[in-house]
């Protein structure tokens, strides 16, 4: 019986693992980085609602006075809520639109901006848009249940 022994020469082999394990590292720096800048994204479109929100409540804030007074209504007067809401915007640095809904009784704030990625940015993708959306409504009086 003959037996052979196999033996590999080690030029044949050269480089053979270090291609899988670069396409393996850079699978797996596109994977950190879906996840850390989808988590930053989700963290600026939480701060862009937040700020929106209360961009709504100032503006919301600015009635108009000679209507409170006499009694006839609540309604915001779009000037000074615009004026209000785009205030608080600038102070907060953000940037948007704000608009009077309706009878007056509604305003809505929509800001817009970006998140700038970190790990992405390997891939060309430098900067994702990130908006947030807030709305203030306001009430006349307080109603309470008969009898109490």
């Amino acid at each position: 019986m003959l037996f052979r022994r196999w033996r590999v020469d080690p030029q044949e082999d050269a480089g053979g693992v270090t291609v899988f394990v670069a396409v393996c590292v850079l699978a797996l720096i596109g994977i950190i980085g879906v996840a850390v800048d989808g988590g930053g994204k989700m963290r600026a479109i939480q701060r862009a609602d937040h700020i929106a929100g209360e961009a709504a409540r100032a503006g919301g804030q600015a009635i108009d006075p000679a209507e409170a007074i006499r009694g006839n209504a609540i309604v915001v007067d779009p000037q000074d809520a615009a004026a209000a809401a785009q205030a608080y915007l600038r102070s907060a640095g953000a940037t948007g639109t704000v608009s009077v809904l309706g009878d007056g009784t509604t305003l809505s704030v929509l800001v817009t901006g970006s998140y700038d990625t970190t790990f992405l940015a390997a891939l060309g993708i430098d900067s994702l848009p990130v908006t947030g959306h807030g709305k203030a409504s306001l009430l006349h009086g307080v109603t309470a249940p008969e009898g109490s």
